[in-house]
Formats: C-alpha cells, sequence, structure tokens
C-alpha cells in the first residue's frame, strides 16, 4: 500500500490509503455473455460467479463502507430539534450508497461464519458483522458509538438477478439506527442499484427507488426518491424528497444527486423555484429522439451538477476519490483501507475476519490465478462442512448474532447477542 498514516494502538487506526497492492487487472478479454446467457431473470446468489466479475472486498466489507461518513450519525446526535436530526439521518442514509458509484466489481461472497470487525476511534464507532446464513445469503452487521451515543444495526440479504443488458441488486432487509441520547429509533431500506452494459459497452450504475425513513419516536417520515435516469439521462442520480411529521404536513424538501451532495429547503420555496424553471423549459426536449441501441445501454451524459435553490442549507458533500482510483476498482480511500493487515492485528481479530481470506488477499495483490484457485477451495471447504453437518443432523449455530423479531418494524432480523469484543474466539469454525 502506498501510503498509511498510523496512530495504532493494536487495532485501531487512521489511515491515509491511496493504493492496494496491485492496480486492477482488465476485463476487456472476458466473454461476459457466454458465463450470464443461462441466467436471464435469475436469482444470481446460487449460481457461482467466476472471479473476474469481482473486487478485493467481502460483502462484509461493502456493508462496512456504511458507516464512511459517521459524522452525519454524530451530527444528529448533537442537534436538538427533531426536524434536523432527520435531515442528518436522511443524509447519512443517501451518504450510504455513495460509495457504490463506479463500483462496477463484485464483492466476494461471505463464506458462512464469515466476520468482519472495523474500530474507528477518530470517527467514534466500532463494528462487528457475521455472515449468519447461505442459502439465503444473510450478512447481519452491529456498529455502536463509543461513547454510547448510537447503535446502529441491520440485515441484508442481498437479491441479485439479470436481465440481458444488466444486474439489479435488490438490497432486501430493515436498517435500524437509534440515536440513544435523544431515545430515537430510524428505520429505512437502502434503494435497488442495476449495473448496466454487463454484456456490451461501459459499466455504468444507477440507483433507484423509494427509501422511507421513519421516526418511530415521533411518527415524522422521511420520502426520499431515487429517480431512474430516465428517457433522456435528465434524472440520473437524482433523488429527491421531503420530510413530513406524524400529521403528513411536509416540514422540507430534501433533494441533490447521491453521487454529489444533498441540501435542505422549505417547501413553499422549493415549489417556487421548480415552476419557474418550468416556465423556461417548456420546448426544450420537444424535438429530442430517443437513442435506440439495441446492444448497449448507452451511459446518459452527465448532467450539470446539482442546481442550488437560494436558501437551501447544505446536509451532505461526497468525499473527492483518490487521484488513480479508476485503476484501483472505483475504491474510496476508505473502501481501500478495509483490508489492511497490520502487525499485531493477527493475533486479536478473530480467526473468521475477511482479512484472513486467501482469495481476496491474493487479488488484491494481483495473482488473480491464485486468487480464483483459492476462492474455489473455500467454496469446495463450505460444501464438504454443509454435507458432514448434513449427516449428523446438525445445526448451523452463528456465534454473535441471533434470528428474532426487529422490535421495531415486527419484521424478521437478526440481532446482535454481544460479546465479540470480549475476544474470546475459541470454537470459531475453521473456514479458511
Amino acid at each position: 500500500r502506498a501510503t498509511v498514516c498510523c496512530c495504532f494502538s493494536v487495532i485501531v487506526a487512521v489511515f491515509c490509503l491511496t493504493s492496494l497492492p496491485a492496480p486492477m487487472f482488465s476485463r476487456n478479454t472476458i466473454s461476459v455473455f457466454s458465463i450470464l446467457k443461462k441466467c436471464i431473470g435469475q436469482e444470481l446468489s446460487k449460481i457461482t460467479m467466476p472471479i473476474v466479475f469481482n473486487e478485493p472486498l467481502s460483502f462484509l466489507q461493502r456493508i462496512t463502507e456504511y458507516m464512511e461518513h459517521t459524522y452525519l450519525i454524530n451530527r444528529a446526535c448533537s442537534l436538538s430539534d427533531s426536524t434536523e436530526r432527520m435531515q442528518a439521518v436522511a443524509a447519512f442514509a443517501v451518504s450510504a450508497v455513495a460509495s457504490q458509484w463506479e463500483r462496477t466489481g463484485k464483492p466476494f461472497n461471505p463464506l458462512l461464519g464469515e466476520t468482519y470487525e472495523l474500530i474507528r476511534e477518530e470517527q467514534g464507532f466500532r463494528l462487528v458483522s457475521e455472515q449468519v446464513s447461505h442459502h439465503p445469503p444473510v450478512s447481519a452487521f452491529h456498529a455502536e458509538s463509543l461513547v454510547g451515543d448510537f447503535v446502529f444495526h441491520g440485515s441484508i440479504y442481498p437479491k441479485l438477478k439479470f436481465w440481458g443488458k444488466s444486474v439489479e441488486a435488490e438490497p432486501k432487509g430493515t436498517i435500524t439506527l437509534e440515536l440513544l441520547k435523544h431515545n430515537e429509533t430510524y428505520t429505512w431500506t437502502n434503494p435497488t442499484c442495476c449495473v448496466h452494459n454487463i454484456i456490451l459497452g461501459k459499466l455504468w450504475i444507477e440507483q433507484y427507488g423509494t427509501v422511507e425513513i421513519l421516526n418511530h419516536s415521533t411518527g415524522d417520515k422521511c420520502v426520499l426518491n431515487f429517480k431512474p435516469c430516465g428517457m433522456f439521462g435528465k434524472e440520473l442520480h437524482t433523488v429527491e424528497g421531503y420530510i413530513q411529521d406524524k400529521s403528513k404536513k411536509k416540514l422540507c424538501v430534501i433533494y441533490g444527486k447521491w453521487t454529489e451532495c444533498m441540501w435542505s429547503v422549505d417547501p413553499q420555496v422549493y415549489e417556487s423555484q421548480k415552476k419557474s424553471e418550468k416556465k423556461g423549459d417548456g420546448k426544450k426536449n420537444k424535438n429530442s429522439k430517443d437513442a435506440v441501441n439495441d446492444d448497449a445501454d448507452d451511459m446518459p451524459d452527465v448532467q450539470e451538477t446539482v442546481s442550488v435553490v437560494p436558501g437551501s442549507t447544505l446536509l451532505w458533500r461526497i468525499d473527492p476519490r483518490p487521484a488513480h482510483s479508476s485503476t484501483m476498482y472505483n475504491f474510496t480511500n476508505f473502501a481501500m483501507s478495509l483490508n489492511e493487515l497490520e502487525p499485531g492485528m493477527e493475533g486479536i481479530l478473530a480467526p473468521t475476519d475477511c482479512r484472513f481470506r486467501p482469495d481476496i488477499k491474493a487479488m488484491e495483490n494481483g495473482n488473480m490465478d491464485e486468487a480464483s484457485q483459492e476462492k474455489e477451495r473455500l467454496e469446495e471447504k463450505q460444501r464438504a462442512a454443509r454435507k458432514e453437518r448434513a449427516k449428523s443432523n446438525q445445526e448451523w449455530s452463528t456465534r454473535w448474532f441471533q434470528s428474532g423479531t426487529n422490535p421495531y418494524t415486527g419484521s424478521q432480523d437478526w440481532i446482535y447477542s454481544g460479546g465479540y469484543f470480549n475476544r474470546n474466539y475459541r470454537n470459531l469454525p475453521d473456514i479458511y
């Protein structure tokens, strides 16, 4: 790794990484269609995919990227007004998917029993996650403030489908944020992510769908519409929504782009601005024609940056990526650091931690043949272990999370049972 700025205390570090050990490999020679042509309309989690589709991170680490903008949770904890807290939480919910921009590589499917932990003292949190189910694949995570301000947790069941020219990832599962000081709980589900041009053309990503964030304590709700790009690409990356109270009165409008920034403004001011814009936009696209291409879904030209309505308040702005991020799987600085294994960590981490996965380590180091061989070995080892359990009628037992009911939504969830950071890692499964 090119640069590591360490303030290192066994496992807690401040990272300033700018590079991975090796640049990403070229996918130009891969015949994707020959692999995926039999998968149209199917759920991809049950299909073994070649390593050429991957990036050198486990899905457990991809989930951890939700925490990149933890300062927004800390801001929410510090605010006295409930509407302002909802604005900060909404900005956090959008920022949690921002790292997916241009991330066209697929994270490695976690092995059953795989874990990941991250402690960031400078951001004030610690997190643990565990792969609690293999079929269906379910990843559970639990993050908590180091000073007791918040708890952030959830379980994600990503449903992947191939639709001929695109792969759609629907992140099923509830996300819960508890602001302990204010005795408030918020829940939501992430938008759908779609990767276009799997077969031919330049890969590009869009997020779409409605995200509803509910404050279970006040009844306030934030409704965010992640808009599909549309026929002319006008809505590419756009997010637009509002916060309403329990009587459905609109308190503010939230708008921006999930790849760039989010703003809030008074609803009347926003509506007035939009009406004046429409007057000058009436014939703008009247003679435009949709460019039809049967082979590729051309990514629309990136539209101008967000047009800020006068009187708006900035809620969040994305951090710039490293200069050569495009050759490093389009990772953010935060993502660059997630595999870092410093001296002293090996004796502290759980042996099931993603950092010890040989296939991910080999891929990160640019050894693609070794990575592919190790991936196949680990998958075969997982299958053999499952057969052994079946012979003795032995059920798989999770270690750090238990199946239960989310007390706020009533839906099935995986609840952290505690104890991970006591560092008692005896009797953990040998998965690597």
